[in-house]
């Protein structure tokens, strides 16, 4: 085989590895954005459960202070009742004094409804932090294996352009251009002659065109796709293959016995 066409074989594997491998290097801060967004929704799971069962101690103090100015009007209706020099004054405060204590028995209700909840939400505080934690942990493992796969990726990437040179190097220079003026607009700069046909483009190639590449003697690029058409026998459909037909002899007649 000519020594470009092998060179050009070797060159586009490269290339396409160098394109892999800059690809996923390039996907890494997305890839450890996506890992850290996952790590944020437990953050927020944990916040929404904590901010819930701040916001019912919130409501228990409140009420106890409620419960605290309700006992202290009912202190100060007492010693009104006291000095009252009437029937109606007596009764108008002693109302006042059973609002007051209706309020307060409302308050300690709410107060001991507000307990079991409160104790559901302490439980989902404990949950969503055991969750943030184990997350976290994950995560870490997820975002150092991503840095070690990125410092992977860098080092084949390295080896690869040395040798993405070397082959250009071999390579001469005005098939070298072609290839690469070629795979700049098409993205590949070279394809397997298969069946009589450009792989890349399907063009039909002429019988004459497919015997020096089958040669493999000189570079030919394809009339239509100008990629340069390389031949591997491999991957060509078996022609069917001939029988070869043999007359059957008939087995000779043994004569009777009379």
């Amino acid at each position: 085989m000519n020594s470009d066409l092998g060179n050009l074989r070797e060159l586009q594997k490269e290339d396409r590895e160098i394109l892999r491998l800059k690809q996923e290097i390039a996907s890494l801060p997305h890839r450890v954005s996506a890992i850290e967004e996952k790590l944020a929704d437990a953050r927020t799971r944990k916040q929404e459960a904590e901010a819930a069962l701040k916001a019912d101690e919130a409501a228990r103090r409140k009420l106890e202070s409620q419960i605290q100015d309700l006992r202290q009007k009912i202190s100060k209706y007492r010693d009104q009742m006291l000095d009252v020099k009437t029937n109606d004054q007596y009764r108008a405060l002693t109302h006042e004094v059973q609002f007051a204590e209706r309020e307060i028995r409302a308050c300690e209700d709410r107060i001991l409804e507000g307990m079991v909840d409160v104790e559901e939400k302490e439980k989902q505080v404990k949950a969503a932090d055991a969750d943030l934690k184990a997350e976290t942990a994950e995560i870490e493992k997820e975002k150092a294996a991503a840095r070690i796969r990125t410092e992977e990726d860098q080092a084949l990437l390295a080896v690869a352009e040395k040798h993405r040179q070397e082959l250009r190097s071999g390579i001469e220079s005005s098939i070298l251009q072609h290839y690469e003026r070629v795979a700049k607009f098409r993205g590949t700069g070279l394809a397997e002659a298969v069946d009589h046909r450009c792989s890349a483009c399907q063009v039909l190639i002429r019988p004459q065109v497919w015997n020096e590449i089958r040669a493999g003697g000189s570079v030919i690029y394809c009339d239509s796709c100008q990629r340069v058409l390389v031949y591997d026998p491999s991957l060509q459909t078996p022609l069917p293959e001939e029988k070869n037909r043999k007359t059957a002899k008939a087995p000779a007649e043994t004569p009777l016995n009379s």
